[in-house]
């Protein structure tokens, strides 16, 4: 089956929500209907969704959960234990994808050992997919060497209509890999956009909602975030909204390269 088949296109993301927020979060939005989660080890949270996904007693089969490795368990040693803390912390038996925060091990480790491990980690059944987040096309070319295009079930990348990382999300897509796109509002950045706007205002719908549909339309999975009811209903009804082919030139024209996410252990970034 392909990602688009067994992961909700839709999914809630957790970066930056914390403790009790966290938590509160999760909750709405699964009440909300979401049943895609994403989380990751550097982001302090995984104990609040797993303890929301348990309190929403839903169906362990209809979630979807993603969590990350972060960089420095990323070798032999630490890899399988970090995976088997973050499951204890979720409280779950294993997780829907697994995935390589940034191709940025801490000590320098090479990507054969940490995908291998990953690798091992979805053989003893902790996970059922395995994929990379923030990989370059370069980088992407040297994990498919390693483990084959087939087992790389996504890349998440930061995509938004001020970054649409066409290059990657092409190679990508000859490769048969899924692009999961965050942080698609570029930190609201794009709700202010007077193009969106107008589009948003001809269609009688919110900013944050054609954002959602523009992502959609490119095949792409999407995580926004939210802390508000109301905005969690919003996003979720992004996927209702349908964009003309024009309306999708006019949002990819936007383009700027203008990165949100850029720590100091970023690869050299495609063009």
């Amino acid at each position: 089956m392909t990602p688009q088949q067994t992961m909700p296109q839709l999914g809630m993301g957790t970066f930056r929500l914390e403790g009790d927020v966290a938590y509160d979060s999760v909750k709405m939005a699964l009440e909300e209907g979401y049943r895609h989660i994403d989380t990751a080890q550097i982001y302090g949270n995984e104990a609040e969704v797993g303890q929301a996904i348990a309190d929403s007693g839903i169906a362990r089969a209809e979630l979807f959960v993603t969590t990350k490795v972060w960089n420095d368990k990323l070798n032999n040693a630490a890899l399988l234990d970090s995976v088997k803390e973050s499951l204890q912390k979720l409280q779950l038996d294993y997780v829907d994808l697994l995935l390589v925060h940034w191709p940025s091990p801490a000590n320098g480790e090479p990507m054969q050992e940490y995908l291998s491990e990953m690798a091992n980690v979805k053989t003893q059944g902790l996970t059922r997919e395995i994929g990379v987040s923030n990989f370059t096309v370069a980088q992407l070319k040297e994990a498919i060497d390693i483990l084959g295009a087939s087992e790389i079930f996504t890349n998440q990348v930061e995509v938004h209509p001020y970054l649409t990382n066409t290059t990657l999300r092409q190679f990508a897509a000859e490769q048969g890999i899924h692009i999961t796109g965050y942080m698609p509002f570029a930190v609201g950045k794009v709700l202010k956009d007077e193009t969106i706007r107008a589009i948003a205002k001809d269609k009688g719908v919110s900013a944050a909602e054609v954002v959602i549909a523009w992502e959609l339309a490119h095949g792409m999975a999407t995580i926004p975030s939210s802390t508000k009811r109301k905005n969690l209903q919003t996003n979720l009804n992004g996927a209702n909204i349908s964009l003309t082919d024009d309306e999708i030139a006019r949002i990819d024209a936007l383009n700027c390269g203008d990165r949100q996410a850029a720590p100091d252990f970023s690869p050299e970034w495609d063009v």
